[in-house]
């Protein structure tokens, strides 16, 4: 099946859907606290090491077995000690979506240093075509500026959005602080797979 036909999702937005503000101040205690040697071995694991996100450092708990499907995802060795404050940030952050058993295949933290980049890209793989994208800002300043749906936005502390990840994105940082946020897919396991799903997957071919 060709590439042109992996539609994305479509519930995803297509620029920011706001989520609203989320209760963030046990977490952000928690990621000040994060040793910068913590940081930096974290970092050196992550599976998701792409030119785009330069030098961006990301802490990984939970992500895909596949760049290919997001149904399949794993826990990483963070995960259970960083799951009691990281499930009701993220629970309170998609309450309005409804969905009855929603599934979170990537979670992680990302943190961008001041004069940070994220290049322009999109998340061309076939797993990022179907969950929601959200971000949850614990740390930021007014120089943050992200490009989302066309537009440059700045997304305060502690307000979660969902933006769009199949167009093209890009982040940069020129203040003299931090930018970190909590970065998670999520997705309904009730609705169904799209129809190009089993036959992208009987092909068995590398995307």
């Amino acid at each position: 099946m060709s590439p042109v036909d992996l539609t994305g999702n479509p519930r995803k937005t297509t620029g920011v859907r706001p989520l609203g503000p989320v209760d963030i101040v046990a977490l952000q205690a928690a990621v000040r606290a994060i040793p910068e040697a913590v940081w930096d071995a974290e970092n050196v694991d992550k599976p998701n090491k792409l030119e785009a996100l330069d030098a961006t450092r990301h802490i990984v708990f939970r992500f895909i077995d596949s760049g290919r499907d997001w149904r399949a995802s794993h826990d990483r060795p963070a995960w259970p000690d960083w799951r009691a404050l990281l499930e009701p940030v993220m629970a309170a952050a998609v309450r309005d979506y409804g969905y009855a058993r929603g599934v979170f295949p990537r979670v992680m933290l990302a943190r961008m240093r001041p004069g940070g980049v994220i290049h322009p890209h999109v998340d061309a793989n076939p797993a990022a075509k179907w969950p929601h994208k959200i971000h949850v800002p614990l740390s930021t300043n007014p120089a943050v500026v992200c490009f989302f749906g066309g537009e440059e936005h700045h997304f305060p502390v502690g307000e979660a959005v969902e933006v769009d990840n199949l167009g093209p994105h890009w982040v940069r940082n020129t203040g003299d602080t931090d930018r970190v946020h909590l970065i998670f897919e999520y997705y309904d396991a009730d609705q169904p797979d799209p129809p190009w799903l089993a036959p992208f997957l009987m092909t068995g071919a590398a995307r």
